[in-house]
Parts: C-alpha cells; structure tokens; sequence
C-alpha cells in the first residue's frame, strides 16, 4: 500500500514513502496529508503506517535487538567469521558519531501516531464510523507513540531506578517539523508513557482485534498494552501495579506458555496460533523498510551466506542445563565456525533468501518473569508466589525445577529465557548491574562495564544535536 510520510520529528518538508504491506487491500493513489487525514479512511490507513517502520534495521528488525545483545555479554562476535558490522556495540566505542540510529526512527513513528490523534475529532458519525472505532485508533496510536518513547528513554537516558532526575528524552505530544524540544527528565518521560498507556488502555474494546492484517499479534490489543504497562512498571520498581498487570495478561486466557517441543518451531511462525506471542513486529520482505540483508535473520545466520556477525557467548550458551530445551536454541556450522555459536530465535520462516522473521516484542513468559521480580520485592498476589512463577517456565522447558523458594534467581531465569530479544542489557541498567565477558574477542578497553559506566545512556547522534541547539549531551560524550 502507498502511504504519505507524515511530518517526522527532524524533518522540514513532506515526503512521500510506502509503507503497511502487512494490509491485505489494493494500494491507493498518494494524497496530501490534509486530505488524508480528512477522513476515518486516511486516518485508519495512516495508523497502519505507523506500525511500519518498527521493521527498521534502526529498531525491531535488527539493532535495537542485536546492539542490547552485542554489548550485555550474552553476543560475541567471531574473529573470522564478520563483516565488520556491529563492531561498535560489540566494542562500546560509542561516540556522538557512532551511536544507534533508533532516534530517527522512533520520532518518525511517533510524528505518524500524532499526526493520528490530531485529527481524531469530529470524525465519528459519518458513515457508519462510531466512537469506538475512532477510540480504537486512537488506542493505538497511544501505544505506538508510548512504546517509541520507552525504547528511547531506556536508551539515551538513565534507568528511572538508577537517576529518575537525569535527562531523558523530549516527549512528544503534538509534531511540530521546525520544533526544537528539549529533552524532558526520565521521570516525565515515564509518567507520559503510563499516561498514553492507561488512556489507551481505557478506550480500546476490550476485544479489539484489527481487521485486514495478516498476523493479528502484529497490531495493538487490549491485552498488548496491559502487558506493556506490566514492563513500564517493573523498570519503575512499580512493584505491585507491575505484578498486577502482569496477573491481568496471564489470566486473561488468551495465552499458554510454550511447551518443549514447541518452543524452538514458534519463533519460526508466520502467523502464530495460540501460544505466548502477546505483540510483535511482522517481518516481510515486500516491507520497504525491512533490512534484507541488513535485518536481524542474516545478522544472526550460522550460513555461510549470512553476515553472521552477532555470534552467541560461550558465557550465556554455559548458563543452560542439559536437558533445558532453551540451551539447544544455538547453531553452529563446522565448516564454517567449528567453535561459533549463533541464535536460532531468527532462523527465518520463508525458504528463500533472503529470509524473514518475526520480532517478538511482548510474549507471556515475560508476564511471568515481571510478576516472579515483582513478587520477589514485595508485590502482592494470592496464591502465587516468585518459585511458582519461575517454576512454570522452566516447567515448559524441560529445566529442573527449583524446590528451595531462597535459590531461586529471577534476574538469571530472564536472562535464559529473554536472551537474544534485546533484554538482559536494561535488565543490568535498571538493577545497576554491570558487565563482566569471560568469552570475548574484541578490544579489551572495554571488555567489562561497570555499573557507573557512561554506557549506560548512549550518545544522542551529532545530526541531532546540530538541528536542535536546545538538546544536551549525555555526560561523557
């Protein structure tokens, strides 16, 4: 389908691109964005546009996922076997030069998801559209708009654990294309994102389920965002609100965790049945903004043919005990890399090449793991307890269950089971972790990251800091 680009947060002109190839219609002729958004027809298509762009390279297709991994410890990076890319989060060389392209692509998506809701009112009414389908998009564009704000946050900024008083990043309500906001602190930055969250929360349906998509996970729901909200609160140390919202998704009953001869076949899915998969980005390649062999599938490719340069660490392959089904998601090719391991959560789902997969972004066993932390620090929930919870996905995976509620590490348990979908590098950020690599091939200044390492928020890119004068620096760069 042909879209318009809606004004971007750095941009100071339209632009025309293509985006939504997961919508199952006939393409439509370009219009000017007033006539676009004239009517419930160019808002709804435009809200699909919005989605579009997690596919980036910049974001859910690739680096978001592959830089948290490269630096955490849990990617390693082989000496022969790389093209040289993603050598500086490997490295943590990060300069204001050389620094995640994920503002851009952030901002872009939330200048879609504004230009969205701005042009709500009054469209109800007229034929045969309610409130509730406009409340609808409105919910997800809330969503999309929070979700871009959380990744930069936890991105650019201090953890809200760590410094809720550091410089976040700007939130931003309304896109103005000569606008030059300045970067709001962690702690505004959160309370905007529960504000988006819990708005959006009430005024979807509670079955709301977009129509004309080929993979429903791919969109917003009700449930997507409590189980966003869950994730907001946990890196507030919002103990019992992230429980609680963690209870809502998993006794909801629309999910079940994987079992172990399941569990390597759905991350392989097209269009998931069933299961864990709560949100997640859809990968296609008819998806301008995919990576082809640029995207997360290749990066992590045990082919000869792939990229291959985000290998797996010895140190996190030796954390699964035998019999885990989750320590055999690892592949290697002898005639390759005899002693390289790569993930096989992007193994692809097509047979040609390049190949496509999903990004899971919200899956039940991360509910979980969110209740089992929570619960651990004081939440609250009848009848369930932080063993229980961890115990159930081990239980599914074929890994010994703990019996001693005093031995039982939930930051490990996320690690085993979230590795290589872009979590344990904020998990260490928010806890005030730090990074220590036994199995490493890169340049030893920073092999290991302490906890007050200014790594912790990256570098905001020159470009950005040229275009907007009232952007400041994190400290180091």
């Amino acid at each position: 389908m042909k879209k318009i680009l809606l004004l971007s947060f750095v941009a100071t002109s339209l632009l025309l691109t293509s985006c939504s190839d997961f919508l199952t219609e006939n393409p439509i002729m370009r219009q000017s964005t007033e006539l676009s958004l004239a009517k419930y027809e160019g808002l709804n298509k435009a809200t699909v546009g919005a989605y579009s762009r997690l596919v980036s390279v910049n974001w859910y297709g690739a680096s978001f996922i592959l830089d948290a991994e490269m630096r955490s410890g849990n990617g390693y990076r082989d000496v022969d076997k790389n093209s040289g890319r993603y050598t500086v989060s490997y490295d943590l060389n990060y300069t204001a030069d050389a620094t995640p392209a994920l503002w851009g692509t952030a901002y872009y998506v939330i200048s879609y998801a504004n230009n969205v809701i701005d042009n709500l009112d009054g469209k109800a009414g007229s034929g045969g559209v309610t409130q509730q389908d406009i409340d609808n998009l409105h919910a997800e564009c809330l969503f999309l708009r929070a979700l871009a704000h959380f990744d930069l946050v936890r991105t650019y900024g201090k953890q809200y654990t760590v410094d809720k008083t550091a410089l976040g990043v700007p939130y931003v309500f309304h896109t103005d294309a000569a606008g030059q906001p300045a970067r709001d602190n962690v702690e505004t930055v959160y309370a905007n994102i529960v504000k988006d969250l819990t708005e959006a929360e009430l005024i979807i349906a509670d079955n709301y389920s977009r129509e004309e998509v080929a993979d429903a996970k791919s969109v917003v729901s009700k449930l997507a965002i409590q189980a966003l909200l869950s994730r907001v609160y946990l890196y507030m140390g919002e103990w019992q609100k992230a429980a609680d919202y963690a209870t809502t998704v998993i006794k909801s009953g629309k999910y079940t965790l994987w079992t172990a001869d399941k569990y390597a076949a759905a991350y392989k899915e097209d269009i998931p049945q069933g299961g864990e998969v709560i949100f997640e980005v859809y990968g296609l390649k008819s998806n301008e903004f995919d990576g082809y062999w640029d995207a997360i599938t290749w990066e992590t490719s045990a082919d000869k043919d792939g990229y291959s340069d985000c290998a797996t660490s010895k140190d996190l392959i030796s954390l699964y005990a035998d019999g885990d089904v989750r320590g055999t998601m690892f592949l290697n090719n002898p005639e390759m890399a005899p002693d390289t391991y790569w993930t096989t959560k992007y193994a692809g789902k097509d047979k040609s090449r390049p190949d496509v997969s999903n990004t899971i972004v919200l899956r039940l066993s991360e509910m979980y793991l969110n209740r089992a932390e929570a619960l651990s620090h004081g939440a609250n929930i009848a009848g369930v307890t932080p063993m229980a919870d961890i115990n159930a996905i081990r239980g599914n995976r074929g890994a010994a269950l703990y019996d001693n509620p005093a031995a039982v590490d939930v930051l490990l348990e996320r690690r085993l089971e979230l590795a290589w979908e872009g979590h344990f590098w904020y998990d260490l950020a928010r806890t005030k972790g730090s990074v220590t690599r036994t199995d490493y091939s890169g340049s030893e200044t920073n092999r290991n990251v302490p906890a007050d390492s200014k790594y912790w928020a990256l570098p905001i890119n020159t470009r950005e800091l040229d275009v907007n004068p009232n952007l400041v620096q994190n400290p180091g760069y």
